[in-house]
């Protein structure tokens, strides 16, 4: 039977605070503070007795309704640490980052984007170097002067081997799918599946967020849960792409997610990740405002076409 959806709000007004949760959930066994007894790092969280528990369930949740209900997605455990032209090849390396804006006096750095006062703002104001004098932004922290925003990669990156130079550089995945694209000619020819077929994943991701926060809704180190579906662009992709988004809020719906508090919310053309064609996000009503919970996107043939011409393989 399906649960009746339940406003949190109506039913509990002390959830809206944020403090209470974070408090709550450690007395719970449900998530600590990283590292506490030496001070904690920022944005770094750690999944107790019950937290795991529940992590897992939704996470078996998911790949059940993706994977284990289906015929035609079939499921990929990729490595973290990946070839670094792989990284070249998505773009990832050029383009991956954020607006980073600096307070000239207390020195604290910000994601420009996640300003009191500049969280609306489209892809072309961000990169706009007037945007901050214009809109009379300042540091949350003193009110000091902020500096024009410049890009910071989000990418963390490492070193493989005894040897730190340029050649041994390599990343720390900011997301699973390349882990897909990469492999789509052995998933395809191993599994035996025909065009369209789908490959899901869930494993960690890195991004070396400028401000990250809220809790686990921001974090330098997480959990991601994707499936790449492939369909060829005269068999209907975008037709794929339209019906992927009922299905998608349905499977919210069924587990109790009010629908008041759910949106799908479509990126306007200069908003769009460097990979995308068309891009919706499902967003949720959280205490602290409308925040992601997935995306749906269609990237085209931007990976694979990618991929198959910078590796030289047939990727058909």
């Amino acid at each position: 039977m399906t649960p009746e959806p339940v406003d949190p709000e109506a039913v509990a007004p002390a959830v809206a605070n944020l403090d209470t949760i974070v408090s709550l959930s450690k007395r719970r066994g449900f998530i600590f503070p990283s590292s506490e007894i030496y001070g904690g790092i920022n944005a770094v969280w750690d999944y107790g007795p019950l937290g795991v528990e529940l992590k897992n369930n939704v996470k078996r949740a998911w790949w059940r309704a993706m994977v284990q209900d289906r015929n035609d997605i079939v499921g990929l455990d990729a490595g973290i640490l990946m070839h670094p032209q792989v990284w070249v090849t998505s773009g990832h390396v050029a383009s991956f980052s954020a607006p980073l804006v600096e307070c000239g006096t207390c020195r604290r750095r910000y994601r420009l984007d996640e300003l009191p006062g500049a969280e609306d703002l489209s892809a072309t104001d961000l990169r706009d170097e007037t945007i901050v004098s214009r809109l009379g932004l300042v540091c949350p922290n003193d009110g000091g002067p902020l500096s024009a925003p410049r890009r910071f990669n989000l990418m963390f990156t490492s070193h493989m081997g005894p040897v730190e130079d340029e050649a041994s550089i390599v990343y720390f995945r900011p997301e699973t799918a390349q882990g897909s694209y990469v492999n789509f000619k052995n998933v395809l020819n191993s599994s035996r599946k025909k065009i369209p077929f789908g490959i899901a994943q869930i494993g960690k991701s890195f991004r070396n967020e400028i401000s990250p926060g809220n809790f686990v809704f921001r974090m330098r180190e997480f959990e991601q849960m994707e499936m790449q579906y492939f369909v060829r662009p005269e068999e209907g992709a975008a037709q794929a792409f339209e019906d992927w988004l009922p299905k998608r809020r349905a499977w919210y719906e069924a587990y109790g997610v009010t629908p008041s508090r759910l949106r799908f919310r479509e990126h306007a053309p200069d908003e769009l990740a460097h990979y995308a064609k068309k891009a919706i996000d499902v967003e949720y009503r959280f205490p602290f405002g409308w925040k992601e919970l997935e995306g749906v996107h269609n990237r085209g043939d931007f990976d694979l076409g990618n991929h198959a011409r910078a590796s030289g393989e047939n990727l058909e």
